[in-house]
């Protein structure tokens, strides 16, 4: 039974998709739900796995075309078919004058892996479709490159040869193409402004300090700082209803419900999926919520629906090291946190001067929808929040 492989249905934002790396050969055999395509959107990495036993019979778009959604991309054939059974053996012996012709026509996403690994193609042995290099080969060439010790030089040389100066163009992907557009976006189509406050950190280190042997034991997930910035921001939320709507033409749209955006970074990039419905959700439910999110976005599992909506974004430079920065709105959003390192600075308390570990909060918004009371009122109220956590438990 001949069966068509199509593009999934790509939501109304999404106009097109780019088929990324082919997993399998014509007439290899397949089991059902195995992985035989990676398409990438401007969003997510879309699988496409196979409806039942079978084999390819026909490819009709190859890697690095555009494509559309529910366009057929394969022919697919149900069941063991004479004569297109192909072994393992037989599928991994590729001519080299195949693997050769193969590397002219490598796919965006393994163009930008050879790039950011300064390798050559025509050392890479390719396994994907008649001889492409896919992925999983570059990944297995520089895990075993970095396995293999580098050989020691038996005697200086007497005169360092020149560095040579050399570039490398590569196209962006589909997904920094869209960052790069949205954030220009942002910049040019809102009146977008920063305020700043730094918050004291001690009262929530001494309660993870205190807990967190016993909340992971109950819980089964560590107690972190993220689920404690979350709760704050959703009780903020709560009483600062401008900084929780958005700009839909010349109305304003109030959201009374709490979907936050959290900023992950992947290996294809920053993205921001969704924790939904934040304000029903213990603290032991945001970790496992956001441990969730980070795993799928590191392991490329993220899906549409993940990364569709929100209505505010929490981004954490601090786990890279930044102290301030201005975070830049993700649109159709009216304000983003931004969130940084934890420092141990001199502050004077009550007359005194103590070490307290101290971060900067940094809140970017949307100056036409949010005045400066709300702003700064939203801010303060985070920092109470996170400076008497009590707050959060009386509802105060």
């Amino acid at each position: 039974m001949s069966i068509e492989i199509k593009v999934p249905v790509l939501p109304e934002s999404v106009a097109d998709a780019t088929i990324a790396t082919w997993h399998v050969k014509a007439g290899e055999q397949v089991t059902r739900d195995q992985n035989l395509v990676d398409i990438e959107t401007d969003k997510v990495v879309l699988e496409v796995v196979a409806p039942e036993d079978g084999s390819i019979a026909e490819f009709l778009a190859e890697e690095g075309d555009t494509v559309l959604g529910e366009a057929v991309i394969a022919k697919f054939i149900a069941g063991v078919v004479a004569g297109q059974e192909v072994t393992k053996a037989e599928a991994e012996a590729v001519t080299p004058e195949a693997t050769d012709e193969s590397n002219d026509a490598l796919s965006p996403s393994v163009r930008r892996l050879i790039a950011e690994h300064n390798l050559d193609a025509t050392k890479l042995k390719g396994t994907g479709v008649g001889g492409r290099i896919t992925k999983e080969d570059v990944e297995a060439f520089v895990k075993s490159a970095k396995a293999t010790p580098a050989p020691v030089a038996s005697a200086p040389a007497a005169v360092a040869p020149l560095a040579e100066r050399s570039e490398k163009r590569v196209p962006m992907s589909r997904l920094r193409k869209t960052i790069a557009r949205r954030l220009l976006e942002a910049k040019n189509s809102t009146a977008m402004l920063t305020t700043f406050n730094e918050v004291n950190m001690q009262p929530i280190k001494d309660i993870r300090k205190q807990y967190q042997e016993v909340f992971e034991k109950r819980h089964g997930v560590r107690l972190g700082f993220m689920s404690f910035y979350i709760k704050a921001v959703t009780e903020a939320l709560k009483r600062f209803p401008e900084v929780n709507a958005s700009i839909d033409g010349d109305d304003i749209v109030y959201h009374n419900y709490f979907d936050i955006s959290i900023a992950v970074s992947t290996p294809r990039g920053l993205v921001t999926p969704i924790l939904r419905d934040t304000d029903t959700m213990s603290l032991a439910d945001i970790e496992r919520n956001v441990r969730a999110l980070a795993i799928k976005g590191r392991d490329g599992k993220l899906t549409v629906e993940d990364m569709t909506g929100g209505n505010f974004t929490i981004t954490n430079g601090g786990v890279f090291g930044s102290l301030m920065s201005t975070p830049i709105l993700n649109l159709p959003q009216s304000a983003i946190l931004g969130m940084h390192a934890i420092k141990d600075r001199p502050m004077a308390v009550n007359g005194q001067v103590e070490i307290l570990p101290m971060m900067y909060l940094a809140l970017s918004y949307d100056h036409r929808i949010i005045d400066g009371r709300e702003s700064v009122g939203f801010l303060v109220a985070i920092k109470d929040f996170l400076e008497d956590p009590t707050r959060l438990l009386l509802d105060l």
